[in-house]
């Protein structure tokens, strides 16, 4: 029999793991009608040299820096002109922010007096992120890096630790600081896993992380659900 192949149309999702999931934005993106087309650099995956066959793509985080020399992250930021260039829509989270921070020629680099967000952490939107769409007051975080403001970008939501937290870059390409896709199974794997950086400067606490979530992370999973829709729209087929 002929194989069968899918006729919705597909996002290409950027991980950076072999245990990593998109999480959440994986499950809202196939309840909106697409397919995910599942793609991991570090473990030698290619990425495509167009995204004719794809609605866009999001790039995830991962523990690594975006100035790290390993091949596979020259190769993901330099990929991301693809998308810029076909205008296609692009979502970075974390790393994959950072790394189309490197790609539009900003700079990826640590809190001058070394701290971290590490844990739950106060966010507000600009008048510009006002515009589009309301912002969650706490978002949860995980990173040692943060990036400036590429030039001609616009900046979304900021924090006081690290200022840039959300930018969009001409009319389909976004990237923010904080994380909104982990599942409670993920932010209990992560807390596990990274328990070593709850000793960073800034850090937070493990119990701390668990028990933000039981407050604030309704909000957050109700503004990603709405990002998400405003950056991809819905499937037509």
């Amino acid at each position: 029999m002929p194989r069968q192949t899918s006729s919705k149309p597909k996002i290409l999702i950027v991980l950076h793991q072999e245990s990593s999931s998109p999480g959440r934005v994986g499950h809202m993106l196939l309840e909106e009608g697409f397919d995910l087309d599942i793609r991991r650099p570090p473990l030698g995956d290619a990425l495509p040299e167009t995204l004719d066959d794809h609605a866009g793509t999001v790039v995830f985080g991962g523990p690594m820096s975006a100035n790290d020399d390993d091949e596979f992250v020259r190769r993901e930021t330099n990929w991301l002109e693809i998308p810029l260039r076909e205008n296609r829509p692009c979502l970075g989270i974390c790393l994959g922010a950072q790394m189309l921070v490197n790609c539009l020629g900003g700079k990826v680099e640590g809190h001058g007096e070394g701290l971290v967000e590490v844990g739950w952490y106060p966010l507000k939107a600009t008048e510009a992120g006002k515009q589009l769409m309301h912002w969650p007051e706490m978002v949860y975080q995980f990173h040692r890096e943060g990036f400036s403001l590429p030039r001609d970008a616009t900046l979304l939501a900021t924090a006081e630790t690290y200022p840039n937290q959300a930018f969009r870059y001409g009319d389909n390409a976004w990237g923010i600081q904080f994380h909104g896709e982990l599942t409670r199974v993920m932010m209990q794997r992560w807390v596990v896993r990274g328990a070593h950086r709850f000793e960073l400067p800034g850090a937070q606490p493990g119990r701390d992380h668990l028990g933000g979530r039981l407050i604030w992370d309704m909000h957050l999973k109700r503004w990603l659900d709405e990002f998400l829709r405003m950056i991809f729209g819905k499937s037509s087929r």
